[in-house]
C-alpha cells in the first residue's frame, strides 16, 4: 500500500472533518424535527428537546392520519411531482437532443437563447401577469407552465454530444430515424445524466411553493408545501382555541407534517445518488 506524505494526510483529515461537519449540519434539522414531533408538550415548551425526543408519544401522527387537508395536499404534490417531472423530462430530452446536433438549422442561435434565460428573466411581476393571462392558474397549468429549466437542457445536451458518432452513423446506415436513435442509443447510454436531471426536476416539483402559492386559488389543488405554510400561519390560533389539553405542542404538528413530507425524498434519493456525481461531472465538461 502506498504511504501518504504529510500534506496528503493533513488534506485527507481536513476533508473528513469538513464532510463530517456538513453531514451534521444536514442531519440535525431532520433529527430535531422528528424529535420535536414525538416529544411531550411540557418537555418541548421547556426547551428540553435539543436532539433526542423527551416524553415520547405519537398522538400527533394520529391527528395527521385523520387530517383530510394533509392527504389532499399530499396527493396534489404527488400529482405535480409525477406528471411535472415526466413532462419536464420529455421537453428536456427532446430539446437537448436537437440542440446537440450540428445539422440543426440555427443551432447556435437556439443554444444562445436557451442560455440567455439562465442570465436574464422578465422579473416577478411580468412573469406573474404572463402566467395569469396564459390561464395556468390551475392543476394542469402548474404542470405544463414550469416544464423546462435551461441548466438541465444544457447538461443533457453536453452529455448527448459525448455519445460516439460512430454508433449513430452505424444506426443511420441500418435505417434508424431520429426517434429510434434517441430511444435506442442516446437514452440508454445517458442513464446517469437522465437520473440526475430527473432528481433535479423531481425535488424541484416536490418542494415547489412560490408559484403554487401565487397562482392556485382552489384549496383542493394546493400542494403540501403551501398547505404547510398555511398551517404555520393559522395553526397557533387554532391550537389556542382548542378546549382539550393536548399532550403535544402546537409546533409538533408542523414538525410531524415536515417529517412526512420528506419521507418520499429520503426513500428515492439513495437509489439515484449513485448516478448523481457521474451525471453532473460528465454533463458539465463541455461549455
Amino acid at each position: 500500500m502506498e504511504r501518504l506524505n504529510r500534506s496528503e494526510i493533513i488534506f485527507k483529515l481536513l476533508s473528513y472533518v469538513l464532510i463530517g461537519v456538513f453531514a451534521i449540519m444536514a442531519l440535525y434539522p431532520v433529527i430535531y424535527a422528528f424529535s420535536a414531533s414525538i416529544s411531550g408538550k411540557i418537555a418541548y415548551e421547556s426547551g428540553k428537546v435539543i436532539l433526542l425526543p423527551k416524553n415520547v408519544n405519537f398522538q400527533v401522527y394520529n391527528k395527521i392520519y385523520n387530517d383530510k387537508g394533509f392527504w389532499i395536499s399530499y396527493i396534489n404534490t404527488l400529482f405535480y411531482t409525477t406528471y411535472g417531472t415526466a413532462w419536464s423530462m420529455f421537453i428536456s430530452i427532446t430539446g437537448a437532443y436537437a440542440l446537440s446536433k450540428k445539422r440543426l438549422i440555427f443551432r447556435r442561435r437556439f443554444n444562445f437563447w436557451v442560455v440567455f434565460t439562465m442570465w436574464f428573466n422578465a422579473g416577478m411581476i411580468p412573469m406573474y401577469l404572463n402566467y395569469v393571462n396564459m390561464g395556468v392558474a390551475n392543476r394542469w397549468g402548474i404542470v405544463f407552465a414550469f416544464g423546462v429549466q435551461a441548466y438541465n437542457i444544457i447538461l443533457l445536451r453536453n452529455y448527448f454530444e459525448g455519445v460516439p458518432k460512430e454508433i449513430e452513423e452505424a444506426a443511420r446506415i441500418d435505417g434508424a430515424n431520429e426517434f429510434q436513435m434517441l430511444r435506442r442509443i442516446y437514452i440508454p447510454m445517458s442513464r446517469a445524466a437522465l437520473a440526475t436531471v430527473t432528481l433535479f426536476y423531481a425535488t424541484s416539483r416536490w418542494n415547489g411553493y412560490f408559484w403554487s402559492r401565487m397562482l392556485l386559488t382552489d384549496s383542493m389543488e394546493k400542494p403540501l408545501q403551501v398547505y404547510m405554510r398555511m398551517l404555520v400561519e393559522n395553526y397557533q390560533k387554532m391550537f389556542d382555541d382548542m378546549p382539550i389539553d393536548l399532550p403535544y405542542a402546537s409546533d409538533a404538528f408542523i414538525y410531524a407534517i415536515l417529517v412526512c413530507s420528506i419521507i418520499p425524498v429520503l426513500i428515492v434519493y439513495p437509489y439515484i445518488q449513485k448516478y448523481f456525481a457521474k451525471g453532473v461531472n460528465l454533463g458539465g465538461v463541455k461549455g
